[in-house]
């Protein structure tokens, strides 16, 4: 096998001791050809001279504010000199052999895009994590899951996702790309700032006529949540705004016009169900999101343009890879059995 060299690449914002942890296990690394990269996005508390001096073989990438995820990756990206890109979450701790069976992946694989490792929750290693699992589907309307992971029930890891295989998205937790592929892409769209953009990413490729593939040999654990808590109302509105972002950019335009008016009463329904829990972190974040959408026009239209320029697959070819109805409406109304691999490509 080649040894070609990886860029890991670690978006971070304050926490030094979460962020010491992670570097701590990332020497460790079997693989040899990596260059370890730290993007600070303006962190408060130190951070970049604290890596200076306890870790000088680090590569750090100041920014005069906080990019979040894409941005920070991003900017990270720029100055990477791997063929391959990984992009890691701050609060991860690897096995010695998590980056190996994914670099071999892509370089048997020239099709092969993106790639990840199977995660695991750090505090509870016999379940799979909440942010990532062994792998990620989506759904017609926009809602993901993933292998491990539907919603909040998170499944004990007893080998079930161990096969390789296609999948929609790999996690942003950690995962791997080729630079070349990501570039095509034109990279992370930081209008998202923080959660989805890997889904992006990932349907980005799939119009490329590329793939994305879970490799389970490689092993990640994560402490979900500790940037940014899981209930809160800005993630609440991240992740319901950067979903509708996706359905009004990716598809094309008599299939967008199709989806969206049921996926804003599904909008309106969780707004109501949210009110009845007296959830109000929910209800303002779905409020929010809706605003910014109906609100941003010009930005729909902008990702609309560099989808047009990046596809090479019809719509018909990419809902082959999605889950054909509502994750929503089935796991909480009809209360059906999901298996996590029912999408066969």
């Amino acid at each position: 096998m080649s040894n070609l060299k990886v860029s890991i690449i670690i978006p971070h914002w304050n926490g030094i001791e979460v962020l010491s942890e992670c570097l701590e296990s990332l020497v460790q690394t079997q693989y040899s050809n990596i260059e370890i990269i730290v993007v600070d996005n303006a962190s408060t508390d130190g951070s970049s001279d604290w890596i200076a001096i306890n870790f000088p073989e680090v590569i750090v990438v100041n920014n005069n504010k906080n990019y979040g995820y894409a941005g920070g990756c991003n900017r990270g990206a720029k100055v990477a000199r791997g063929d391959y890109l990984v992009f890691l979450n701050n609060d991860t701790i690897q096995d010695k052999g998590w980056l190996d069976p994914l670099v071999d992946f892509l370089n048997l694989n020239p099709k092969v895009a993106a790639a990840q490792p199977k995660i695991l929750n750090f505090f509870d290693q016999e379940k799979f994590d909440y942010a990532g699992g062994s792998g990620g589907w989506l759904d017609i309307l926009g809602y993901p899951f993933a292998r491990g992971r539907i919603f909040l029930e998170q499944e004990k890891d007893t080998g079930q996702y161990n096969t390789i295989r296609p999948i929609f998205w790999a996690s942003g937790t950690a995962f791997i790309v080729r630079k070349s592929d990501f570039q095509l892409a034109y990279g992370f769209d930081e209008t998202f700032f923080a959660h989805q953009e890997e889904i992006d990413l990932c349907w980005k490729f799939k119009l490329m006529g590329k793939e994305t593939w879970a490799v389970p040999s490689g092993l990640v654990y994560h402490k979900n949540a500790v940037t940014l808590p899981m209930f809160s109302r800005q993630k609440q509105y991240l992740n319901h705004r950067n979903s509708l972002l996706m359905i009004l950019s990716n598809y094309s335009l008599p299939l967008t016009l199709y989806i969206m008016p049921i996926r804003i009463a599904l909008e309106f329904v969780a707004m109501v169900y949210s009110l009845f829990c007296l959830d109000m972190n929910h209800f303002l974040g779905i409020i929010q999101s809706l605003f910014w959408v109906f609100t941003h026009p010009h930005i729909i239209w902008k990702r609309r343009r560099i989808v047009k320029k990046i596809r090479s697959v019809n719509d018909k070819q990419v809902l082959q890879s999605l889950y054909w109805g509502s994750i929503v409406f089935d796991y909480y109304i009809r209360r059906k059995k999901i298996s996590a691999d029912i999408v066969n490509e």
